[in-house]
């Protein structure tokens, strides 16, 4: 089915997107979307989403089950808190993009800005280009794939998880450090990279992993701290 998003609230939007997914629709194309906010907040089901336009903030945010494609940009925090599902970013996306995410990827084909993947705690975020500043803000789990270079800071205060990048990186975040990858790597970046269309996978990739790892809530302490 078809919402024209133009002339309606995000609010109307959203309700009309939950009333098709409780009706058994599996895939709604949102069009005139205007960058609105919000689209698609909360939804959950086995659906998928096609917006024919670009995203305002918070894209996607909490959505469970949800396949999400956005045909151009996306503003900040799209895939924020997400639980599972997939969305994908065909053009750039703001900061903070899959802030807090328990499960379920995001693919940016573009640039993405700063604090990708902030306190995500799993789940997979792939960008296809570069990623500002402070990649993996205080990052608890899940992986981070970046084809392109990452600005400064990167993984400031990471807990746990590992952040994969190709290109160059300007500096480290405190308790970051940068190393070389596994064959357990290696086979993971290649299988994933050809899953969602990606250039084939090169040996250039390195890891940003914690220097030391903390506790987490429901974790018990371990030798390593």
């Amino acid at each position: 089915m078809e919402i024209d998003c133009n002339g309606l609230s995000v609010r109307e939007i959203n309700r009309q997107i939950k009333e098709a997914v409780k009706n058994g629709e599996k895939e709604i194309v949102l069009l005139n979307p205007g960058a609105k906010h919000y689209l698609a907040a909360g939804v959950v089901g086995d659906v998928e989403i096609h917006v024919k336009g670009s995203a305002g903030y918070f894209a996607g945010t909490m959505v469970h089950g949800v396949r999400m494609i956005i045909e151009k940009n996306a503003g900040w925090f799209a895939g924020d808190n997400m639980t599972d599902g997939y969305i994908e970013i065909k053009g750039a996306a703001g900061d903070g993009v899959g802030q807090g995410i328990y499960n379920g990827t995001i693919v940016v084909r573009g640039n993405a800005g700063a604090r990708t993947g902030e306190i995500m705690k799993n789940g997979t975020i792939i960008i296809g280009g570069n990623s500002d500043f402070m990649t993996g803000l205080y990052m608890m789990g899940g992986k981070i794939v970046v084809l392109g270079n990452i600005k400064g800071m990167a993984g400031e205060s990471i807990v746990r998880g590992a952040i994969y990048v190709k290109g160059d990186v300007d500096s480290l975040g405190k308790n970051a450090k940068l190393v070389e990858i596994t064959e357990e790597d290696e086979e993971w970046l290649k299988d994933t990279l050809k899953a969602h269309d990606f250039p084939a996978f090169t040996e250039k990739f390195r890891k940003i992993v914690p220097i030391k790892k903390r506790f987490v809530y429901g974790s018990a302490p371990s030798e390593e701290g």
